[in-house]
């Protein structure tokens, strides 16, 4: 399921933070692609690959903003389709904090396009984790060090989503670090919840189906 933010452009118009949001992440994955560059120019290699989903299984805290849930809800509810919908919504249904990431579909993230920051910044060098680790702590020096102005200039971007519209306001909120006070941890949300929605949208679209069938 191939994604790009002008696939979007119509959304964006609808909904205004979802440009702000997809403008904060192309900011992120552009200091993410830097900072990968940075490392390998040192000879370091990325161990992070397609198929490897060790750290959605492992890791137990995934912070998560306000934005980015109205962004996974809007996705998942509006956007997921096929057998991965099926799957994602079962899973939901079922979660238990503790659990792998409810996101996590054969192996590998269905909400890819719209995964927190926390995930976009999570790569390691050298190998592989391993099953069940967790190397910001069995290796820390293996974890990319993500470049802090893209970082800060990413979440200024979301600020506005918060009514937070001067740039000076912005900027002190960012230094101070307020922001990170709205974090939720993902695998404490209730995302039965989004099951639901998800359940309530199918049922929707079905109605306005068979009425457009009717006319």
């Amino acid at each position: 399921m191939p994604d790009s933010a002008d696939q979007y452009a119509g959304d964006k118009q609808k909904h205004p933070w979802l440009s702000m949001l997809l403008d904060a992440y192309q900011t992120l994955d552009n200091g993410v692609a830097s900072a990968i560059a940075r490392e390998e120019k040192l000879g370091r290699k990325l161990a992070c690959h397609k198929g490897c989903a060790a750290c959605c299984r492992t890791h137990k805290d995934i912070p998560v903003y306000p934005l980015e849930l109205v962004g996974i809800t809007w996705f998942v509810t509006k956007k997921v389709t096929g057998t991965i919908r099926s799957t994602l919504k079962q899973q939901l249904r079922e979660y238990k904090e503790g659990n792998a990431c409810p996101f996590l579909v054969d192996n590998a993230c269905s909400i890819h396009f719209m995964r927190p920051f926390a995930c976009r910044q999570f790569n390691v060098f050298g190998k592989v984790c391993a099953e069940g680790e967790d190397a910001y702590h069995t290796r820390r020096r293996d974890v990319l060090v993500p470049i802090k102005k893209y970082t800060d200039a990413a979440f200024d971007k979301t600020l506005p989503f918060y009514g937070v519209m001067n740039k000076m306001e912005r900027k002190k909120i960012i230094k101070k670090g307020s922001i990170h006070q709205t974090v939720r941890i993902l695998q404490s949300c209730n995302w039965q919840s989004l099951a639901q929605k998800m359940q309530e949208y199918e049922q929707y679209q079905e109605l306005i189906n068979a009425h457009l069938k009717h006319e």
